[in-house]
């Protein structure tokens, strides 16, 4: 036992529940196969170290002590329920088969215990929408509150798609473990759709008040992190890198008042240049594997953006190069939309338009208001005053972000 002195094992405790109840819980959910007894062994175990270390000590592996002694709550608690449902008297009796097996758990192991915990939470099988709610509560422990507030919804709601994916699980007998060589493409792919739609929603919001909500983003930087660390993937690599880019100039992105600035008159001084400088470097790590993909290179087109001093040196060329390949690899109207926008600030706003109109022709993104914003801005940009103005208001009728509204408003009083 390590000596502690007994005024610091409520801190130490506190400070070990931060840092490392998600890995606890991992564990104690292979080990149960219940996400429900699992959160409540888990607690019941930082509540019996409380007591425990303040009498005998910190034990040397307090992370193992605290798994080891969530399953044996978990196995008491299923025992005083037996009187009310037999069926979990098997499940105490396997729990204590394996008492020997679980002995030699070990640290890798419990690590392995959390990429299980994400791929599980992420599994193609459950809705996405639960995917969501489940790897934010499950894996990163934002409460339902916390998750419903982040998606400008109801805690009932997020609670009720949370049950979902559970009842899924448990129904469809989704395993807890990280998926084979052959299933890994799909999986992962998942995981890293999840992660992103959760940086998405944090780094700009799909409608309400605000701009960003930082402690989204850097809850899915956070799980991007943990991802790279357990399993290096290029792709992985390349989307965490994206992330740190797009994060590093949330502070410019928006006035005091909230109002969005756009890029190229962004104050760039406010730029988080570490986080610039890891994500190039982590792009420059997954593009020499030559096997990256769609978060790849939009990692490297932000690279370009955040390397440009002033909106002058921004190197169009490569930008468009590198949409050039992304839609190739992944074609989409949005590429292509992003693409002509970056053509027009190479090769002037005409030849955008021309590209702008053609892809709104298609009718694909006639109902995307960024579509028809990019549209009035290169519009204003020609003189062209009345397309302006009807462009501008046909974003406006689309957006559901007030900040977005409110930059289209004070473009068209500019205008008017």
């Amino acid at each position: 036992m390590v000596d502690e002195d007994r005024p610091d094992i409520r801190q130490f405790v506190d400070e070990l529940y931060r840092t490392e109840s998600r890995r606890v819980f991992a564990t104690l959910v292979r080990l149960l196969s219940d996400f429900d007894l699992a959160e409540e062994a888990m607690h019941e175990a930082f509540t019996s170290a409380f007591v425990k270390w303040q009498e005998e000590g910190i034990p040397q592996n307090p992370r193992a002590w605290l798994v080891s002694t969530g399953r044996f709550k978990a196995i008491d608690t299923i025992r005083r329920r037996v009187r009310f449902d037999e069926s979990l008297g098997e499940i105490a009796r396997r729990l204590d088969d394996e008492k020997d097996q679980f002995a030699a758990i070990d640290e890798e192991n419990i690590e392995d215990d959390r990429l299980r915990l994400i791929f599980t939470c992420c599994h193609p099988a459950i809705p996405p929408n639960a995917q969501v709610a489940l790897t934010l509560r499950e894996v990163c422990g934002l409460r339902t509150e916390e998750i419903a507030s982040a998606f400008l919804t109801t805690p009932p709601t997020i609670a009720q798609r949370i049950v979902r994916g559970k009842q899924k699980i448990r129904d469809a007998g989704i395993p807890f473990e990280v998926p084979t060589i052959p299933q890994m493409p799909q999986r992962l792919d998942s995981v890293l759709s999840v992660i992103y739609l959760v940086f998405n929603e944090g780094y700009s919001a799909s409608s309400g008040e605000t701009v960003t909500r930082h402690d989204l983003s850097e809850e899915a930087i956070r799980l991007g992190r943990l991802l790279v660390q357990l399993l290096p993937d290029t792709e992985a690599i390349g989307l965490l890198a994206l992330m740190l880019i797009q994060e590093s100039r949330r502070l410019a992105r928006t006035s005091a008042s909230g109002d969005i600035i756009l890029l190229e008159d962004q104050d760039r001084s406010l730029w988080v240049l570490p986080y610039i400088a890891e994500g190039a470097e982590l792009v420059q790590q997954a593009l020499k594997t030559r096997r990256f993909g769609v978060y790849t290179i939009q990692a490297a087109i932000a690279a370009v953006h955040a390397e440009a001093q002033t909106p002058e040196d921004t190197d169009w060329a490569q930008i468009i190069a590198l949409y050039d390949v992304l839609s190739r690899i992944e074609p989409s109207p949005v590429v292509d939309l992003n693409r002509a926008v970056a053509i027009a600030m190479r090769d002037g706003p005409e030849a955008g338009l021309t590209l702008i109109d053609d892809i709104l022709a298609e009718g694909t993104l006639s109902e995307y208001h960024l579509a028809h914003a990019a549209r009035a801005d290169l519009c204003r940009r020609m003189g062209n005053t009345v397309d302006a103005v009807n462009a501008y208001r046909r974003a406006l009728e689309l957006a559901k972000q007030e900040p977005e509204r409110r930059f289209l408003e004070g473009r068209l009083k500019q205008l008017s």
